[in-house]
This record gives C-alpha cells, structure tokens and sequence, in this order.
C-alpha cells in the first residue's frame, strides 16, 4: 500500500505524464546519472530521497518492474473495494428518503468516486486490460457527465496505449468516449483529427496495428466531407513510405467510401453533383498508385489497393452509361474512357511482367502479382470488351507467366480459359 501511495501520489502531483514504461532496476542508476542527479532528492519530491522504485521527469513515468506483482496486487484489492463501497452506498443513498441520509449518502458517495477513479487509474496503468477497472470509471464518469471528465479519460487511455498500444481495452474505451460526447461537444471535429493523429503517432511505433488502424477506420463516421479529403490528402505521405501495411490503405478506403456515402447524402437534399469530383479522387489515387507500384516492386498491398480504385473507376464510367441511347456521342465518349482506362491496364501489365534477374528487387511478386491483378479486372469489364480482352490475353500470354511466377498452382493455369475464368 505504501508503494501504491506513491505511485498515486507522482499521477497526481503531474497530471500532464504522457508516457509510461516498465523498467529494471538496475536501470535506476543510470536513468539518474543521464539526468544529472546526486541520488538524493528535494524535500518536496514525492518520490522521497533515494527512490529506486519510480522514476518521474519531463512528464515520463518508470516503474521499477522488482515492484509490479505486489504494486498490482495493492491496487486490484483497493479498487475492488472502494467499488464495492460505492456501489453499496450508491444503492442505499437511491433508497433513502429523509433529506439529512440523502446529504450524507451523497457525500459518502462521491468521496468513493474519488476513491474509484484514483486507484483504478493506478490499476490500469498496470494491467491495462482489466475490464473491471475499465468499467468502474465507466460508471462514475456516465454518472457524472461531465465534459472535462470525459477528456481525462481520453488522456489515461492514451497513456495507456504509450507503453500498450496494442490494448483492446483501451482503443474500445476511447471510442465509447467519444460515443457519449458526440451529441453535446462542440469541439469534436478537432477531438476527432486529433484522435487520427494519435494513431498515426502509435503506428508509426507499433508496425502492423490493427487495432489502431480500425479505431481511426471508425473515426470516420463522425468526419464530415472536408474532414475526409484532408485526412486522405495528410495520411498519403505516410501510406507512401509504409507501402508494406495494408492497414493504411484499407483506413484511405474507408475514407473514400465515406466522401462517396456523403456525397450521395448531400445528392438527396440539393441539385449539387459531387460524381465528376469524385471520379478525380479515384483517378489521382490511380496515378500515385502506379506510381507506388513501379517504385516498390512485389508489394501485395499495392495491387489490392488497385482492385478497389479500378471497381470504382469501373461502377463510375458504366453507371454513367445507363438510359445512355447506344448511337448517342455520350456512350461514345464513354466507350473511349472506358477503352482509355483498358489499354493503361494493360500498360502496367506489360511493364511488371518482365522478370529482371536482381537480387535485391522481388520481380517474379511483382509478376505474379500484375497477372493475377489483370484477371480479376477482365471480370468487371462489359461484355462488348470481352474479344479485345481476349486478344489482349493472348498477346500478352498471362498463362506463361503465371505459370513461371506461380508453378505451385499450374494446375489451376492449365484449366483457365481466355475470358479468364476457371
């Protein structure tokens, strides 16, 4: 208990501490050497002279891991029941009808509340997927509803994800927060680009995050159009230099289904058309995504981006076509785009079929990948495409090269046919 005072003690003497680590005591040492330290401390130090169990400065907390069992212990049994103290006496003050039990019921009440939040806060920052804890600041905060609690929770669950940015617990409790304020904030926009820079921070360290790329994946829905459009144009530098995660790309479609979903929203109430914008969304993605694509040879990620940008460039150029009468020079100029769109495809086929002998590029991925690529597209081209496709087939002879970068699967390429179906 002495240890947990100390520990809750240094959270509330520095509210602003954004990051949490585990250290080994033999790390103490030099920790204060780097900072200049005697190894005594001031009178008002909360640590207390000499401390070789926590370590606090520049807003960083470290915990001697020799301590974490029993530390955890402490602050597990003193949540446990400053909960079931208030839960008791939450229970009895609702059953209360004489003014003078409710005043002190109430006053009982939130000196428990006090007690609730200041050891789970301690708990958690210990074992960070404790439900229980989790669910006990749930209850007080609701309780309350108050915007600057709300806000301190975002702020513990951040510093949770500092040293456990893979919590489930956490991401969830962050997005149960901004549930509860979505109605009444009149900051959430800026609540909300915040929250995506949280996760682009936390990504950056913590390669291959799902759980944080889908937290900033539901941020969407609170975005509105021009909250979208920025976020796609501010996280395309990253999504550039981490051409191996497939979680950035699946958060810039999100985005992109999102400025579409708005747009047909916006189509409903006015006479704007968003359609032309959009198309040029898709195109420039296109372009920066072949880009990507010739630069980085052999990333799998990059050619399932492209199925998703060539759907939407498809379902855009043929829905535009219906009602359109087959002589008028509208489907004319339709069929062009569309032939237009073709024979870049095909381009790009051409040029990422060939297999370079070098040892530090992995051309034959790069292959395999375009081939496989330029099957699936032939099955969303129309019909009245079906015998330039073949003819471009032929010349291109895709089964050779699927059957030179992918050997394991020749019996599949025996049996494929020209119109590329199995």
């Amino acid at each position: 208990m002495d240890l947990l005072n100390q520990l809750e003690a240094i959270l509330e003497s520095d509210p602003l501490i954004d990051e949490v680590g585990f250290i080994h005591p033999s790390q103490f040492v030099t920790l204060c050497e780097e900072g200049g330290e005697s190894g005594d401390s001031s009178k008002d130090d909360v640590l207390g002279p000499r401390n070789t169990k926590f370590w606090n400065r520049d807003h960083k907390l470290g915990i001697s891991t020799e301590v974490l069992l029993p530390l955890c212990k402490a602050a597990k049994g003193a949540c446990m029941d400053a909960m079931k103290q208030y839960r008791t006496l939450n229970s009895l003050s609702n059953n209360k009808h004489e003014h003078e039990n409710i005043m002190n019921g109430s006053l009982s009440c939130q000196c428990f509340e006090s007690e609730v939040m200041k050891h789970s806060r301690a708990l958690l920052l210990l074992s960070c997927d404790f439900g229980t804890a989790w669910n006990s600041r749930k209850l007080v905060v609701s309780k309350k509803q108050q915007l600057a609690m709300f806000m301190d929770e975002l702020l513990l669950s951040a510093l949770v994800l500092s040293y456990s940015p893979k919590s489930e617990q956490a991401w969830s409790h962050r997005r149960w927060v901004i549930r509860m304020i979505a109605g009444t904030c009149s900051t959430l926009p800026e609540i909300i680009a915040k929250e995506s820079e949280l996760v682009e921070k936390i990504a950056e360290r913590s390669k291959m995050n799902y759980r944080a790329w889908n937290h900033r994946c539901w941020l969407v829905s609170y975005m509105t159009r021009e909250q979208m459009l920025h976020e796609l144009k501010k996280s395309r530098n990253w999504a550039g230099l981490h051409v191996a995660d497939n979680s950035c790309f699946h958060y810039r479609r999100r985005l992109m289904l999102g400025i579409f979903e708005n747009s047909c929203c916006k189509q409903e109430c006015d006479d704007s058309s968003y359609d032309v914008e959009n198309y040029q969304v898709v195109k420039a993605e296109l372009d920066w995504n072949e880009v990507l694509i010739k630069r980085y040879v052999g990333r799998e990620a990059l050619w399932l981006h492209r199925r998703f940008l060539s759907q939407c460039s498809i379902r855009h150029l043929t829905m535009n076509m219906h009602g359109i009468s087959s002589q008028s020079e509208q489907k004319t100029g339709m069929d062009d785009e569309i032939s237009i769109f073709m024979n870049n495809e095909f381009c790009l086929l051409n040029s990422c079929s060939t297999i370079q002998d070098m040892e530090f590029e992995d051309f034959q991925a790069q292959a395999m990948y375009s081939a496989i690529y330029y099957l699936w597209l032939i099955k969303l081209i129309p019909q009245f495409r079906e015998s330039e496709v073949q003819l471009k087939l032929k010349a291109g002879n895709l089964k050779t090269i699927l059957h030179k970068t992918c050997p394991e699967r020749s019996f599949l390429w025996d049996f494929l046919d020209l119109n590329g179906s199995l």
